[in-house]
């Protein structure tokens, strides 16, 4: 895992000396951005392997930062680490719905931190090996690199759309996901996803997936999840 960059968002001189500090006693390679414009900037240049984002900034705040970075195609894939005094439960909450992988609040401990963003890294490597194998759940099969649907081993024709839902919520059977995190997770260029929308996609998507439709539940007032 060493060697990584990592991209540090934080505008207090100290605290960014700080934590870059003890990132290249532990072997990662940092990169500095004292204010949210810079480090958007940074990411799209550098393409870190982890952004560490303070969320009081000046110019552009840390929420907007990382919305901004979920949204583009180019640094989406990119896991974010919050790093905050704000310990109310509703900023954690709006970073994590927007797409933040963790959070950690100041005061905080260099050991600590080094440890969970060595998690945060493990568990995005572990995801993007898991994203490329084929998978089968209850009688559906399905392979991302060939892009292939089968429910009892006969072919269904998804949109692209509709094959990265599918894949998304099959992925993580029982984990509820909001409207908004299933439209952060689509890529399809072949239909206009938004969060209202993603409720016509999943009736589609229910209606040619057959009996097996009934996999997909809804979570009244959240989301979607896939039946365990």
């Amino acid at each position: 895992m060493a060697g990584e960059n990592i991209l540090i968002v934080e505008d207090e001189a100290d605290v960014q000396e700080l934590i870059s500090y003890n990132l290249a006693k532990n072997g990662f390679k940092t990169i500095c951005a004292s204010d949210g414009r810079t480090a958007l900037q940074k990411a799209q240049k550098h393409k870190p392997h982890l952004v560490l984002l303070d969320l009081m900034l000046p110019a552009i705040d840390g929420l907007e930062v990382c919305k901004s970075l979920k949204k583009d195609p180019a640094t989406s894939q990119i896991p974010v680490v919050m790093l905050t005094a704000k310990g109310e439960e509703a900023d954690i909450v709006t970073g994590l719905e927007i797409g933040a992988d963790d959070y950690i609040t100041k005061p905080f401990s260099p050991r600590v931190l080094i440890a969970r963003i060595k998690a945060v890294l493990r568990r995005h490597s572990e995801k993007s090996e898991k994203d490329d194998q084929p998978l089968t759940i209850h009688n559906i099969h399905i392979h991302p690199g060939r892009h292939q649907v089968t429910v009892g081993g006969k072919p269904v024709q998804l949109t692209s759309t509709e094959f990265n839902m599918l894949h998304f919520l099959a992925k993580q059977p029982g984990w509820v996901f909001t409207r908004y995190q299933i439209v952060d997770a689509i890529h399809g260029s072949d239909y206009p996803v938004t969060d209202r929308s993603v409720d016509v996609q999943i009736v589609g998507l229910r209606k040619k997936l057959g009996p097996s439709g009934k996999c997909i539940q809804t979570v009244r007032g959240v989301g979607y999840k896939f039946k365990e």
